[in-house]
């Protein structure tokens, strides 16, 4: 029989050893496919590059309708809703910002099941988000 402090140990473990694709969340996969896209974006400036993000990125997870903000001061927020409206859930990071600046808040609402597309542009040698839609 295993003892109770050899079972944390081991759901630890297993925790920290897991995929980590299934625990993030919605905000945290988009900043990982905002990294993704910086990477293929140019190197010249004026190069451009667009991003599609499929929500929800995982199943039973966002999958109503959903708002997305990316704020000027580098953070990200998407509310989650669902039929009628409602928020069922928020996520948010600021780990996109590393890789691309957002010159002004961006809001957008998008209806279940569409494509979000990130328009990135090289602007003074960095990655900028240019539009959402």
């Amino acid at each position: 029989m295993i003892s109770g402090d050899w079972r944390v140990s081991l759901l630890l473990i297993h925790a920290a050893t897991t995929g980590c694709s299934t625990s993030t969340d919605a905000a945290t996969r988009l900043a990982y496919d905002i990294e993704a896209g910086a990477e293929q974006l140019g190197s010249e400036d004026g190069a451009e590059y667009s991003i599609q993000h499929h929500t929800p990125s995982n199943p039973d997870q966002c999958t109503g309708p959903y708002k997305l903000q990316l704020d000027h001061v580098g953070a990200m927020i998407i509310w989650c809703m669902d039929a009628a409206g409602e928020t069922v859930s928020s996520h948010s990071t600021s780990y996109h910002a590393r890789f691309v600046d957002t010159p002004k808040t961006l809001l957008l609402d998008k209806a279940a099941g569409t494509t979000l597309t990130i328009d990135l542009e090289r602007r003074g040698g960095r990655a900028v988000i240019k539009d959402v839609r």
